[in-house]
C-alpha cells in the first residue's frame, strides 16, 4: 500500500514539474536553433514528454516562449524592482541594478534571449511586442527610477531620462550577444569581471556630478 502510495505521488508532482519541464527544454532549443527553427516536437522530446502532453500545457510555441519570459525574466526584473526599496544610496542602487541583471539573465541561459528577439522579432510581432511590454519598457523603467533618484538626491548630474536607459544597458547586451555568438565559434571570450567593472567606472564616473578619483568605483 505504501509503495502504491509513494508511486501515485511521484506521478502527481511529475505532471506538476511538465511545464517547468517544458518551459526548460524550450528556453535551451530557443537559444540553440532559434526560435523559428524549433519546432514543438523537438521541445516535447527534450523535455521527456510526448507531444500530445505538451498541448495540455502549451496551445502554441508563442504560448511557451511568454512562459519562458514569465517563469525566468520577469522575476529577475521584479527582483530588481525590489531593490529600489532596499538600497537609499543612488551609486549602490545602480551598480545592484546592473550587476543583478547580468547575473540573474546575463550570466545563464536566459542571456540568449536578447539574441533570439534581435534577430527575429520581425518574423515574429506578436512575440516582439510581448517581450518589449514584459521585458525591455520594464528595465529601462526600472534604470529610469534609479537615475532619477539620484539627480534628485544631486548624486548624479542631470541626463536625458528618454535615453539613459537603452545607453546604460547596451554594454551588458553586447556581453550577452558576443557570449552567444563569436564567443562560442572563435575560441575566445570576455574577462567578464574585467568588462563589467570598467562598464561600472564608465558609467558611474560620467553620472557623478562630481567624479572620484580614477578607480574609485569599486
Amino acid at each position: 500500500m505504501t509503495d502504491a502510495v509513494t508511486g501515485n505521488a511521484s506521478r502527481r508532482r511529475r505532471k506538476e514539474a511538465r511545464p517547468q519541464e517544458l518551459t526548460a527544454a524550450a528556453l535551451a532549443l530557443f537559444v540553440e536553433k532559434g526560435f523559428a527553427a524549433t519546432r514543438l516536437d523537438e521541445i516535447a522530446a527534450r523535455a521527456g514528454v510526448s507531444k500530445g502532453t505538451l498541448y495540455l500545457y502549451f496551445d502554441s510555441k508563442e504560448a511557451l516562449f511568454k512562459a519562458v519570459i514569465q517563469e525566468g525574466v520577469v522575476p529577475a526584473i521584479e527582483a530588481g524592482e525590489a531593490l529600489l526599496d532596499a538600497h537609499d544610496d543612488p551609486v549602490v542602487l545602480l551598480r545592484a541594478i546592473l550587476l543583478g541583471w547580468w547575473e540573474r539573465i546575463g550570466n545563464t541561459e536566459l542571456g540568449g534571449i536578447p539574441k533570439l528577439m534581435m534577430s527575429e522579432a520581425r518574423n515574429f510581432p506578436e512575440v516582439a511586442v510581448f517581450y518589449d511590454q514584459a521585458v525591455i519598457q520594464r528595465g529601462l523603467g526600472l534604470v529610469r527610477a534609479a537615475i532619477s533618484r539620484g539627480i534628485a538626491r544631486g548624486v548624479f548630474r542631470a541626463v536625458d531620462l528618454d535615453t539613459i536607459g537603452p545607453v546604460l544597458i547596451a554594454p551588458l547586451l553586447h556581453l550577452a550577444l558576443w557570449r552567444h555568438s563569436y564567443a562560442s565559434c572563435c575560441g575566445r571570450d570576455t574577462n567578464v569581471e574585467r568588462y563589467l567593472q570598467t562598464c561600472l567606472d564608465v558609467t558611474l564616473n560620467g553620472l557623478l556630478r562630481t567624479p572620484p578619483n580614477s578607480g574609485d568605483i569599486q
